[in-house]
């Protein structure tokens, strides 16, 4: 008698950057799973109740597998890389590994930090705005310097190229955008953005942004569709 695999769950929001994370290393290595998206109207109320006793946090991203219960988009991570080694999300040698992490650390705790204000500030002169702007450059141009004699961040393709592009993503959003001074960085985003496991997990993203009247950076403009037409005369932000 054969086993039946226990079902997948993935708890996510369709503004959650980290629940992003997860859903992109799922489909990067072919993963099948149920996405359950929590609602979301001004922020993620009410609470999911399943997300609300998984953790203690109460936010997403949540993983359910079998018996087994994880947040984190760092966690999930790595049990996905532990469940399915290949195609393998982190780089060959301890080394390369331990860099890799850092700077998937450094895209949620250290450049997520300096984020301008919320999307919706109505200052974009103000000093603390201007300062947060001026900390995302000094970060894009860490990263520029990094891409400079590869095609990813840590050599081959990893979770420290999906970390980052959803941070960078959500930051130009809020007003940090790239811009021609940081040419390897453009072309590493945009080979992110091509890849379908990407798109696939961004388009529904983008068209929310849409529905919903919030900023959509003109990079992402191809992947809304219908959502776009549907917003006659404005354009991307």
């Amino acid at each position: 008698m054969t086993s039946v695999e226990p079902t997948m769950r993935i708890y996510s929001g369709p503004l959650s950057m980290f629940g992003a994370k997860a859903e992109i290393a799922a489909r990067e290595k072919g993963l099948n799973f149920e996405l359950i998206m929590v609602p979301f109207v001004s922020d993620y109320e009410p609470k999911h109740p399943e997300v609300v006793r998984i953790n203690p946090k109460q936010q997403v991203p949540v993983l359910v597998h079998g018996d087994l219960e994880i947040f984190d988009s760092t966690q999930i991570f790595e049990y996905l890389e532990d469940l399915k080694p290949v195609p393998a999300l982190w780089p060959s040698g301890p080394a390369a590994r331990a860099w890799a992490r850092i700077l998937e650390l450094k895209s949620d705790e250290v450049f997520c930090a300096h984020y301008p204000a919320d999307e919706f500030a109505k200052e974009p002169g103000c000093s603390c705005r201007r300062r947060s702007e001026a900390s995302c450059l000094a970060y894009y141009r860490e990263m520029e310097a990094i891409l400079s004699d590869r095609r990813f961040l840590a050599g081959s393709f990893s979770s420290a190229d999906i970390a980052f592009y959803m941070a960078q993503l959500f930051a130009e959003r809020m007003g940090a955008p790239l811009d021609a001074t940081t040419p390897a960085l453009l072309r590493w985003r945009d080979a992110m953005s091509a890849r379908p496991a990407v798109r696939s997990v961004v388009r529904p993203m983008v068209k929310f942004l849409y529905s919903s009247k919030r900023p959509v950076p003109d990079f992402l403009a191809d992947l809304a569709g219908d959502a776009a037409a549907s917003r006659e005369g404005q354009r991307p932000v």
